[in-house]
């Protein structure tokens, strides 16, 4: 049996970790991140994929192309989030389970964060538990693999 593979899609900005606003954003890196999230993985005997990029079109050709390759995609689109229908079209195209996930919690912070365009399309949405908002998406990967219908 093939190993189950999730796509983790990480949007603007998020290159910098680390280093930009580690207050709200905390201090590990996104390859530290990373490797937190494929050691989990490797545990579970879970498959993931890593990607990273400042460019909104790279993003959804990444979504489309997730298709038949990946049971989930985990998306982090940063900024992409309040502001990307085309990130929402490509979701509801390709009709693979996502989780939106963020490091901080969008909710608490200023208030053109608290409208996110994906999240309709979304299987659900985890935000402000830092790096662990991407341990905790691995975790609902696999609650979403398990499901036969949106929760």
């Amino acid at each position: 049996m093939l190993p189950m593979k999730v796509l983790f899609l990480n949007g603007p900005n998020l290159n910098l970790l680390g280093t930009r606003e580690p207050d709200k954003y905390g201090r590990l890196t996104l390859k530290e991140i990373e490797a937190q999230v494929r050691a989990k993985a490797t545990g579970m005997g879970i498959s993931v994929e890593f990607r990273q990029s400042n460019l909104e079109g790279e993003l959804v050709t990444w979504i489309q192309q997730a298709k038949g390759e990946f049971e989930v995609i985990v998306l982090n689109a940063a900024a992409y989030t309040h502001t990307s229908v085309a990130l929402r079209d490509a979701i509801a195209a390709v009709q693979v389970p996502t989780i939106e996930i963020h490091l901080s919690n969008v909710h608490a912070r200023e208030e053109f964060r608290h409208i996110s365009l994906i999240a309709p399309v979304c299987r659900g949405q985890i935000a402000g538990f830092g790096a662990g908002s991407y341990e905790l998406a691995l975790e609902a990967a696999v609650i979403v693999k398990g499901a036969s219908k949106p929760v």
